[in-house]
This record gives structure tokens, sequence and C-alpha cells, in this order.
């Protein structure tokens, strides 16, 4: 990217990425040349993900092989800090309810603090995706209900094979 680029960082963990979270990356292409999807390595979160962390950048990359102007990587660490490495200003955030905002506001005041030059866009879902979230698709997947709606094809293709490498 040039040095007049816009980069945004879209961070989450992603376990599995859903069509609400895609939703969200693609229409983040409306305010930045360049969208990182970001996906966090979590030292103070102690459960376990479905999805390694390789697994699903991997996912991610597999879901936006159409738009090259989406990166897949992982990080550690501060997201302030990810952002400035890579010249990221403006960090994009889907908030789906009322209970989200409060989390996501104090969170973006507390990275505008640690690096004030940073930004956070807040993007409502469209509404068949409000409802959606990793872990109910994770928990209907295991359950064996049809999660199809909810992720891409590629996606789909490995909650399958997890679920079925799973099943007793």
């Amino acid at each position: 990217m040039t040095t007049s680029s816009r980069v945004a960082v879209c961070p989450g963990s992603f376990d599995p990425i859903t069509v609400g979270h895609e939703d969200i990356i693609r229409r983040s292409l409306a305010f930045a040349d360049q969208v990182l999807v970001a996906v966090a390595h979590r030292a103070t979160q102690v459960k376990q993900g479905l999805f390694s962390v390789e697994e699903r950048v991997a996912m991610i990359r597999e879901v936006f092989l159409d738009e090259p102007r989406v990166e897949a990587t992982d990080f550690t660490g501060l997201l302030v800090d990810f952002a400035r490495d890579r010249g990221a200003t403006l960090i994009v955030r889907g908030l789906r309810a009322v209970s989200d905002f409060e989390y996501e506001f104090q969170m973006a005041l507390m990275n505008r603090q640690l690096r004030p030059e940073t930004e956070t866009l807040f993007l409502a879902p469209h509404v068949e995706h409000s409802f959606l979230s990793a872990s109910l698709v994770r928990e209907i997947g295991a359950l064996g209900g049809d999660v199809r709606p909810f992720v891409s094809p590629p996606v789909m293709r490995r909650l399958r094979e997890r679920f079925a490498s799973t099943s007793p």
C-alpha cells in the first residue's frame, strides 16, 4: 500500500468467521483501501477455541479470495501496537446490540488514550445478521444443526470436518 492509503484493522476471534463478519469486513472497504482482518491470540482467554488461530486465518483467506484488499493475519499484544506497526489508523468493529456497545465503547476510548491517532468506526449489521454470533454457530453446529445460512461454503466445509472428527 502507498503512504496515502487508508488501512483499517478489523480485529476479532473469528471462531469461525460468519457471514455477519464478512458483511462488516466488506462494508469496511468503503472507508479504507485495505482491511486487515486480525485474529487475536488471546493469552488472557481461558476457553479453547474450536479452530486454531492458524486455521481461522486460513478460513478468512479462503472466504476473501475474491477481494485483494482484504488481508488475513494474526496478532498478539495490544491492538493499537499492531495497528501502528501495520500503518493502520482505523479500527472497525461491528455492533449487534446495545450490550455490545458498552464494551466496545470502553475499548475504543482506551485505544484512543493509548494511541490518539487511531479512530474506531462502529458498523451496525444488516438486520438479517443482527442475531448472529460465532458462538451460536459453534453451538448449533456441534449439536448437528444446519449452519449453512450463517457461514460461507469454505467455513461450512471446515465445520463439517471438525464436527465429524469430534463425533462419538
